[in-house]
């Protein structure tokens, strides 16, 4: 028998301040949150409604509109802390226009948003958005999703 591997450290909380419907389970969020991160981490992954997404949307970056996800990392060293926050209506949406299912397009979100609390950033150039489309593409396939750029 091989031993198996031993998975770095993590300590995650998910919330659901509007409710759970529709929402990815916390098994589902773990193992998305997991692929995307190699290091030990602290991760809080927060669901909101329309409202709350518009708020911290504006608060943070300055745009009146609700977006789909918000990376806010606090640390980035032995261990990796931060959060993520999810609209849901945003997704629904999003996944609906796309012609993906929810649960691919959350897991999606889930490995970019991680993905942007490691210090990856699509914003700065072109060759970043590929690196990070790559990695995202390569995360999502090891996880039997489609490429969600295709």
């Amino acid at each position: 028998m091989t031993p198996r591997a031993r998975l770095p450290e993590l300590r995650l909380t998910v919330q659901y301040p509007g409710g759970k419907q529709g929402a990815p389970t916390r098994p589902q969020v773990r193992r998305w949150v997991r692929s995307a991160c190699a290091t030990p981490a602290e991760v809080t992954v927060r669901f909101v409604d329309g409202d709350e997404g518009r708020s911290l949307n504006h608060d943070y970056r300055g745009k009146d509109y609700a977006t789909n996800v918000l990376s806010f990392p606090y640390a980035s060293g032995a261990t990796l802390s931060g959060d993520l926050v999810l609209c849901l209506p945003v997704l629904e949406r999003e996944a609906r226009e796309q012609g993906k299912s929810l649960e691919a397009h959350c897991a999606h979100l889930i490995v970019h948003g991680m993905l942007h609390l490691q210090g990856h950033d699509h914003e700065t150039g072109r060759a970043d958005a590929d690196r990070m489309e790559a990695l995202e593409r390569e995360i999502l396939a090891d996880l039997g999703y489609p490429d969600p750029y295709a």
